[in-house]
């Protein structure tokens, strides 16, 4: 593995994070504050916030061998 690899690892290590932290903090979001205003608005996050772990999944394996 040569440092070009391990730099795009770490990249891609780090949006997967940052991925999965943005949905766990929609779902908080959505029904800890939004939804005293909006259940519309809480149910849109939480289908956003549910199309984040698949995109996220395939972040983290892109460009791996296989």
């Amino acid at each position: 593995m040569d440092e070009d690899d391990l730099v795009t690892s770490a990249r891609r290590r780090r949006l997967y994070f940052w991925l999965m932290g943005t949905c766990v903090a929609l779902i908080v979001l959505a029904w800890q504050v939004v939804r005293f205003w909006s259940v519309p608005a809480a149910v849109a996050m939480s289908a956003v916030a549910a199309v984040l772990p698949p995109a996220a999944a395939v972040v983290a394996n892109w460009g791996r061998g296989g």
